[in-house]
């Protein structure tokens, strides 16, 4: 997911997504990292929270954090299940109506698998864009779901059918074989079934439509599916959230692969970002750092200290910690 656009949170909090990743060559590139500030921080910081995963999970632990940090929650308090969180709904003005996106994409087929890229990633604009959306609403309409067209690379939908599907995040499968994530939703059977054959749909729709053949001519991806995230709704209206500052430079670094970018976005951030978050720390300001890699995520705070704390937190310094490419590895 992207940055939210809502208001930051009074007690700073910064959220960093895909501050390490699983690739190889991400994790080959972490001794090399230079971030003096972070090292300093956790220094500073006291572990609070610890969300561990693996790289199968349908939601990302960034997506899981940013959800707690909005206290995206159900009734009883508990936090949304693996791919439940109704993101589309809570960004909604009516958010107990079920929603979610739908994202035009290319599936490319291979010799054994098939693989997703949204068009975000291929320049999908509005000229392409709009005519496949036309094509597919009065499908969507007959089965109950209203397809809205928020941007080319985005549309909006609602209906009945889409509460208590669970989907895997697009940050999840982009550029990833997508058999892995193709999941049946227990609570609600024949939703799920029902977008599966929209799903095949809009494979129809779009393979022989004039749009495409315009984008071969040009050399350009075709657009030849839909990918369906962030279903649900929730069970009342929230409160007015408060967001963490979530920069997302790191996020489309690594969604591209693009691993010489995301070192250089590190050492960025912790030039601008980190490091008047230490400063803050060392203030003795209240401040909350959460790290999420692909698979966990974790949260720091700078949590009010005894005499006795504080002297512990003295020899622990005198010690060289741990450095931070170290903790970003565990994530």
């Amino acid at each position: 997911m992207s940055a939210s656009p809502m208001a930051p949170e009074a007690t700073p909090h910064l959220l960093i997504p895909f501050a390490s990743a699983s690739a190889p060559e991400c994790r080959a590139i972490g001794p090399q990292l230079v971030t003096p500030h972070l090292n300093a921080l956790l220094a500073e910081l006291t572990p609070e929270d610890t969300d561990a995963g693996n790289d199968h999970s349908l939601s990302l632990p960034h997506e899981r954090a940013l959800a707690r940090a909005l206290g995206l929650v159900q009734p009883a308090g508990n936090p949304y299940g693996d791919g439940l969180i109704p993101w589309a709904a809570a960004q909604s003005d009516d958010p107990t109506t079920p929603q979610a996106w739908f994202t035009p994409c290319h599936f490319q087929v291979g010799m054994e698998q098939v693989t997703l890229l949204p068009g975000e990633q291929l320049g999908l604009d509005d000229t392409h864009a709009r005519p496949l959306f036309d094509a597919l609403a009065p499908f969507c309409a007959e089965d109950g779901i209203t397809l809205r067209y928020e941007s080319a690379a985005r549309w909006h939908a609602s209906g009945e059918a889409l509460r208590g599907i669970a989907c895997a995040s697009l940050d999840r499968v982009m550029g990833r074989p997508v058999d892995a994530w193709l999941v049946e939703s227990p609570a609600n059977p024949a939703g799920a079934q029902l977008l599966k054959r929209l799903q095949s749909e809009a494979q129809m729709l779009f393979y022989t439509h004039a749009v495409n053949d315009a984008r071969e001519a040009a050399r350009q991806h075709i657009i030849n599916g839909i990918w369906i995230s962030g279903a649900g709704a929730l069970p009342a209206p929230l409160a007015p959230p408060t967001a963490p500052d979530m920069p997302d430079t790191l996020r489309q670094a690594a969604l591209r692969a693009d691993w010489a970018a995301w070192q250089a976005a590190w050492a960025a951030l912790d030039a601008t970002t980190i490091k008047p978050l230490l400063d803050a720390a060392r203030r003795g300001k209240a401040v909350t750092l959460s790290l999420c890699g692909e698979r966990s995520a974790q949260r720091w705070v700078n949590a009010p200290r005894s005499a006795g704390a504080r002297l512990g937190h003295f020899f622990k310094n005198l010690r060289s910690p741990a450095p931070a490419w170290k903790v970003l590895e565990s994530l």
